[in-house]
């Protein structure tokens, strides 16, 4: 077999679609997300702090000399960034939860509801008893 031909087999193969399509639309989370801390989450929490802006809190490590710009730790970007984390990690947690719940009453009821016997089986199961008397 080509190596062409195991890549197609390998590429369409449906988890690699499902995996693709996670992907694409985890991107998309993570930008609605991001716009979520930036936009609507870090205001008001930056208002009830008198007015900062998380985005510009820095430290600063050495000062701008020139036409080199300063040096410095941008702290609130980390804020943010952590901020989005812990929204997203908090949303593929309640994700996966709900696949669990779902999972663990699908198995549940495939459980309550066993198998009627074959014919076969049932025919078996009356010489079993035949041959017991």
């Amino acid at each position: 077999m080509g190596m062409l031909t195991e890549f197609r087999e390998f590429a369409v193969k449906g988890n690699m679609v499902d995996m693709a399509v996670g992907i694409i639309i985890g991107g998309a989370f993570g930008t609605i997300v991001a716009s979520l801390v930036k936009d609507v989450i870090m205001p008001p929490i930056g208002l009830l702090l008198g007015g900062v802006d998380f985005s510009d809190i820095k430290l600063t490590l050495a000062e701008a000399v020139g036409d080199k710009e300063a040096v410095t730790m941008n702290i609130g970007t980390f804020v943010n960034n952590v901020i989005s984390f812990l929204i997203v990690a908090f949303a593929v947690f309640m994700l996966v939860k709900a696949v669990n719940t779902m999972r663990a009453q699908f198995e549940k009821k495939q459980e309550v509801a066993p198998a009627a016997p074959t014919a076969t089986e049932a025919l078996l199961m009356e010489i079993r008893d035949a041959l017991k008397k």
